[in-house]
C-alpha cells in the first residue's frame, strides 16, 4: 500500500436530516477516509472466518472477525471493506497526484473494537461477528487507529466472498403501467453480455412461462457531487426489470430470477410468490401501508454512530410481520439515506425483501434521493449526496412516464394513488401541476371512491418544529397551487413525509376545519384530511409548542400508516406505532357516490350555461 502522508484535507460531513434540518448524520461521512495513513503493525492482526459464504445459496451470512493489537486503543475500530482490495490503486484517474489518498473508498461499514468487550483497550483482543450480504464482490477487514477522524490502517485480515457473488438477489415488486401487470426488478453481478436475465413466473399450481427482462447500470460519471462520485462510489451492479403482464385480478402468482449464462447453464434464485392486484373499482378487501423517511440500519450494530435510523428495524419487521394482511406498500420519500454512500442501497434492498418480494413496494421521491445543486432539483441542498436522483430511479422501478420525473399515479382497486414529485415544481403552470389535475380529474369516483394524494415534502399541513419557525406550517409554497384542487376533485387524503413523526388534521380548507368530527367522517366530503406519517424509521422531529386548531393528533414516534377499503362506502384508517404494532389513532369514512357530487365551497362551478 505504501506508507503516503496525506495532505490536511477537510472532511465533508454531509449533514443529512428531515428536509436538511438540524440533526441526523450518515455515518459513513465520519469517517475520513482520505485523511488515513498507513502505519501497518508486525503485531497486530485480523483473520476472517468462514473463507467462503453462501454455500447453500444463502445471500446473507455471519462472519467472525478475530482482532489483536498490542497497542490497542478505545479508538480502534473495524472497517468492511468491498470489494477486499481497497488500497490507491483503485481510485479514479487524477491529474492531481499530490491528491491522491491512500485509501479512496469509503467502507460499506464499520464497529468499533471494542464492542461488546470492554477490556479490549487493555488486552488488545477482541472477537466481533459482522452480518454481510451478498453485494458481487469479495471482502475484508481493516483494523484502524486514531478513531474516525485521524484513521491509520494497522492491519488488514484476508479476503472472503461468497459462493457466487453475482447471484440475482433482493427482488423488489411494484405495479406496472396497467392494473394488471406486475413488474419485478432485481440487483446482480451479471452485465447482459454475460447472461440474459428473465423470470420465470405462473399462477400458482398452474403452468409457468418466462418473460425477459432489461437491464440498465450507470457509471462513476453519472454522479452529480462527493461523495457519491468519490469514496461513497461503489458500482451498483446491473439492476434487472421484467413486466409480468395480464394477470388474473387477486390471484396467486410464483416466480423466480433466472440468468442463462453464456454457455446454456442456468443461475436461480429462490421461488417467490404474490398476489396480483385487483380490477380497478373491484368491490374486495384493500389494504395498504404508508409511511415515509424509514433508511436502513444494521443488525449487526455497525455504523451506530449516532443512532442514525432507530427505528427503521422495527418498521421494516413490524410490516413483514403483517403481510398476510397487507397488499401494497407505500414508502414517501427518504427511502436509503445513502447520502452518496452507494454501498448503502444495496443494504437497504435486502433490509426490506421480505416486503418487496411479495407485495408492490411504491415510491415516491424526497430530499436524499434527488437535491444537489444545478441539477434541475426545485431545491439546491446537497440531501443526496451527490447521487441526484440516479440510484431511486434506477434501483426501483415506478410507473413513471420519465423516471427523471418522479410523478406517477397507479390504481389499486379501489383507490387511486396520484404521488408527486416535490423535488421538481408542482406549482400552477407547471408540467407537474397538469399531471396532478389529470390524474384526480380522469378517476371514476363511482369504482374508485378513494382518492389519496401523496408527496414527500407537506405540501398541506404540518407543525412539526421547523415548519413552524417559518410561520407557514408547510412547505413554503407548498399548498397555494394545490388545495384548490385538492377541494374541487374532493381528495380523501393528502400523506406526507419529511417531518419525521405524525400528525393528523381535521378535513381542511384554507386553514379551516370544515368539518367537527374527530374519529368518524360520513355525508358530504367538504375538505380533505392532511396526514404527515414521516415516522418510518429516521431520527425524530420535534412538534411546535403550540398546538393548531386544525391538528387533531401528533405522536413523536416511529409508525406508520394502514388504510383498509372494506367495500365502495367504508374506510379505516389506522396509525401503528413501530414497536408494538398497536393502533393509537384512527378513524372512519362511510360515505356514498352521491356525497363525492355535492357541491360544497370551491368544488363547482359558481354558474354554467344553464342557469
Amino acid at each position: 500500500m505504501g506508507s503516503v502522508i496525506l495532505p490536511l484535507v477537510s472532511l465533508l460531513l454531509l449533514i443529512s436530516a428531515a428536509g436538511g434540518h438540524a440533526g441526523g448524520v450518515q455515518p459513513l461521512s465520519r469517517v475520513a477516509i482520505h485523511k488515513a495513513r498507513v502505519a501497518l503493525e508486525d503485531t497486530a492482526f485480523v483473520k476472517a472466518s468462514p473463507v467462503l459464504l453462501g454455500l447453500k445459496g444463502q445471500d446473507i451470512e455471519w462472519v467472525t472477525v478475530e482482532i489483536g493489537n498490542p497497542k490497542a486503543t478505545a479508538d480502534d475500530w473495524i472497517g468492511v471493506f468491498s470489494p477486499a482490495k481497497f488500497n490507491a490503486s483503485t481510485c479514479p484517474i487524477t491529474n492531481d497526484k499530490d491528491e491522491v489518498p491512500v485509501i479512496c473508498s469509503a467502507p460499506i461499514k464499520y464497529q468499533f473494537a471494542n464492542y461488546s468487550n470492554s477490556n479490549y483497550a487493555k488486552d488488545g483482543k477482541n472477537s466481533l461477528q459482522f452480518r454481510l450480504i451478498n453485494q458481487r464482490e469479495d471482502f475484508s477487514f481493516a483494523l484502524f487507529s486514531g478513531g474516525l477522524e485521524n484513521p491509520k490502517l494497522i492491519a488488514v485480515s484476508n479476503s472472503i466472498s461468497f459462493a457466487n457473488p453475482k447471484a440475482p438477489v433482493y427482488p423488489r415488486l411494484a405495479q406496472g403501467k396497467s392494473w394488471n401487470e406486475m413488474t419485478v426488478t432485481w440487483t446482480s453481478g451479471y452485465d447482459i453480455k454475460e447472461a440474459l436475465p428473465f423470470v420465470e413466473w405462473g399462477p400458482k399450481w398452474g403452468p409457468v412461462t418466462r418473460s425477459p427482462a432489461g437491464t440498465l447500470t450507470f457509471s462513476r460519471r453519472s454522479m452529480c457531487g462527493s461523495p457519491a462520485r468519490t469514496y461513497g462510489w461503489r458500482h451498483p451492479g446491473f439492476i434487472h426489470t421484467s413486466f409480468l403482464k395480464e394477470l388474473w385480478p387477486n390471484a396467486q402468482y410464483t416466480y423466480k430470477l433466472g440468468h442463462q449464462l453464456l454457455n446454456g447453464s442456468y443461475i436461480w434464485s429462490k421461488t417467490y410468490s404474490f398476489r396480483a392486484s385487483p380490477f380497478p373499482g373491484q368491490n374486495s378487501l384493500q389494504q395498504v401501508v404508508i409511511f415515509g423517511d424509514m433508511g436502513k440500519a444494521e443488525r449487526d450494530s455497525s455504523n451506530d454512530y449516532n443512532n442514525y435510523q432507530p427505528g427503521s428495524l422495527n418498521t421494516t419487521d413490524m410490516i413483514a410481520k403483517d403481510l398476510d394482511n397487507i397488499d401494497i406498500v407505500l414508502h414517501i420519500g427518504d427511502i436509503t439515506y445513502a447520502n452518496g454512500y452507494l454501498s448503502q442501497w444495496d443494504q437497504f434492498t435486502e433490509q426490506v425483501k421480505p416486503i418487496t418480494s411479495r407485495v408492490p413496494y411504491m415510491l415516491a421521491s424526497g430530499n436524499h434521493e434527488r437535491d444537489w445543486p444545478n441539477t434541475g432539483s426545485f431545491y439546491g441542498s446537497r440531501d443526496s449526496g451527490g447521487e441526484c436522483g440516479v440510484l431511486a430511479e434506477t434501483m426501483y422501478y415506478v410507473p413513471a412516464e420519465n423516471r427523471a420525473k418522479y410523478w406517477y399515479s397507479t390504481d389499486f382497486g379501489m383507490f387511486r394513488f396520484c404521488i408527486a414529485d416535490t423535488e421538481h415544481d408542482w406549482r400552477e403552470g407547471t408540467e407537474q401541476y397538469k399531471f396532478i389535475e389529470e390524474c384526480f380529474a380522469s378517476v371514476d369516483r363511482k369504482h374508485q371512491p378513494w382518492l389519496i394524494f401523496v408527496a414527500h415534502r407537506v405540501l398541506g399541513y404540518s407543525s412539526g418544529k421547523f415548519y413552524a419557525e417559518e410561520g407557514s406550517f408547510e412547505e413554503p409554497m407548498g399548498r397555494e397551487s394545490l388545495q384548490k384542487l385538492w377541494q374541487k376533485y374532493r381528495v380523501d387524503i393528502a400523506f406526507y413525509g419529511h417531518v419525521h413523526n405524525y400528525e393528523r388534521t381535521c378535513p381542511i380548507y384554507q386553514n379551516q376545519c370544515v368539518n367537527n368530527g374527530v374519529s368518524h367522517y360520513s355525508g358530504t366530503m367538504n375538505g380533505t384530511i392532511h396526514v404527515v406519517a414521516g415516522g418510518g424509521g429516521s431520527h425524530l422531529s420535534d412538534f411546535s409548542e403550540t398546538v393548531p386548531k386544525w391538528s387533531l393528533y401528533r405522536d413523536e414516534q416511529y409508525g406508520f400508516v394502514k388504510l383498509t377499503a372494506f367495500n365502495h362506502s367504508s374506510l379505516l384508517f389506522e396509525y401503528k406505532r413501530s414497536n408494538d404494532g398497536r393502533v393509537y389513532d384512527s378513524f372512519t369514512i362511510s360515505r356514498d357516490y352521491r356525497d363525492v357530487l355535492a357541491c360544497v365551497h370551491d368544488s363547482c362551478d359558481s354558474s354554467t350555461l344553464a342557469n
